[in-house]
């Protein structure tokens, strides 16, 4: 497995896996399939040449099987954390760490780049992410109720945080 900085020119097989995760799983993640299918690759490119959010990738033999980013904050009273945003792992390459790699690979960075906090949500019942992300060191703050609806369902979000300084 190898995890790297996602580029603009990985932005075709990015924006494949995030439609993916999008459609797959739609209780967890803000962001929808039928919103983000419209958009052109040209704005995934856009995403992954910011110089702001930074976006990893787990690949395996050469494919793409997983994605990470991280999304500063950029006013001034918040510029000591950043959102862990579209986390996802294909389901035939769960279970062989690519998760805890992305996460380790965006929290290095963050230390690096100075960030004290850490922030981000997660649809509660996901155990294995939440368990995961405690594995990383991530505490949970607090359950948003209903903070998400699909087909009219409402979904809790967890939000949770790593203290990095």
């Amino acid at each position: 497995m190898d995890i790297r900085r996602l580029t603009a020119a990985d932005a075709s097989e990015y924006r494949a896996v995030r439609l993916r995760s999008l459609k797959e799983h739609p209780e967890a993640f803000t962001s929808s399939f039928e919103e983000d299918q419209l958009q052109p690759v040209d704005v995934a490119r856009e995403r992954l040449a910011s110089t702001v959010r930074r976006f990893w990738g787990a690949f395996e033999g050469g494919k793409l099987c997983g994605t990470i980013g991280l999304d500063p904050e950029t006013r001034l009273k918040n510029r000591h954390k950043a959102t862990v945003v579209g986390m996802y792992v294909v389901p035939e390459a769960a279970g062989r760490g690519a998760g805890r790699m992305l996460v380790d690979a965006l929290v290095a960075e963050a230390r690096t780049s100075g960030f004290e906090l850490l922030v981000l949500t997660v649809t509660e019942g996901n155990s294995s992410a939440i368990k995961l992300y405690e594995r990383c060191g991530f505490k949970s703050f607090g359950v948003e109720p209903r903070a998400i609806k699909v087909d009219g369902r409402g979904y809790a979000k967890n939000h949770m945080y790593l203290q990095l300084s």
